[in-house]
C-alpha cells in the first residue's frame, strides 16, 4: 500500500514538472501555444470569476472606449484650467468647484484606460461618482453622476461626461437596474488598446484613435 502511494506521488511530481516546463521554460512553438491556452483558460475560468465575486459586479474591469471623460493633459491636466472651461456645465446642477475637488477620478481618464470597477449600490451612490451603466448602446457607458432624484421610491440618476459639452438623451434618466458598477480607480492607463486596436477602426473617423 505504501509502495503504491509512493509511485502515485512520483507520477504526480513528474506530471507537475512536465506541466511547469511547458508553461514557463519550453521555448518551442508547442510550449508557446500551451502557455497562451493556459493563460486564456486561467483568466476566463479562474481570474475573472474571482474578480466578479470579489467586486460584486459582472464587469470588474472596464476598458474606456471614448474620449468623453478625458481632461486635457490627462495625468498632467491643470484642474483650475479645466474647471474654467467646464464650470457652466456643472453649476447648472449646483456642483461648485470646491465640491468637484472631492470627487473620485478628479482628473478623468483616457480612451484605452482600464478601470477597476466595484458594485454600484444605487442606495449608496453619490453625486460625483463615476458609474458604468447600460444605455441601449453597443457597449456600456462610463460617465459621472451629476444629479440624483427619486421617483416612485426608486433612485433616478443623471450623468455627464467630463469632456462633453452637455448631456446625451440616454443619460438624463438612468434607472437602478441599468447600473452595472462604480469605477473605483484607473488600474492600467492605455493598456486597453491591446483590445481596442481590433475594432476601433470600425468607428466613425472622428471617433478613431487617441484623444
Amino acid at each position: 500500500m505504501t509502495q503504491n502511494k509512493t509511485k502515485e506521488k512520483g507520477k504526480t511530481k513528474k506530471l507537475f514538472k512536465k506541466f511547469w516546463w511547458l508553461l514557463w521554460k519550453d521555448d518551442s512553438f508547442k510550449g508557446w501555444i500551451f502557455s497562451v491556452v493556459f493563460l486564456f483558460l486561467f483568466i476566463k475560468f479562474i481570474f475573472f470569476p474571482f474578480l466578479i465575486l470579489l467586486t460584486g459586479t459582472s464587469m470588474p474591469l472596464a476598458i474606456v472606449e471614448s474620449c468623453s471623460m478625458i481632461h486635457e493633459g490627462n495625468f498632467f491636466s491643470d484642474y483650475n484650467e479645466w474647471w474654467q472651461k467646464h464650470e457652466s456645465e456643472y453649476l447648472q446642477y449646483g456642483i461648485e468647484k470646491e465640491e468637484f475637488e472631492n470627487f473620485p477620478l478628479i482628473k478623468g481618464f483616457n480612451k484605452g484606460d482600464i478601470l477597476f470597477v466595484v458594485r454600484g449600490n444605487p442606495k449608496k451612490l453619490e453625486v460625483g461618482d463615476v458609474i458604468i451603466f447600460k444605455a441601449n448602446q453597443r457597449n456600456p457607458v462610463i460617465h459621472r453622476i451629476v444629479e440624483i432624484k427619486e421617483k416612485d421610491g426608486e433612485k433616478i440618476f443623471s450623468t455627464l461626461g467630463d469632456n462633453n459639452p452637455g448631456q446625451i438623451n440616454f443619460e438624463k434618466e438612468i434607472k437602478e437596474d441599468q447600473i452595472i458598477g462604480k469605477a473605483s480607480f484607473r488600474l492600467l492607463p492605455y493598456a486597453g488598446w491591446i483590445k481596442l486596436v481590433f475594432y476601433d477602426w470600425k468607428k466613425p473617423y472622428s471617433e478613431r484613435g487617441l484623444c
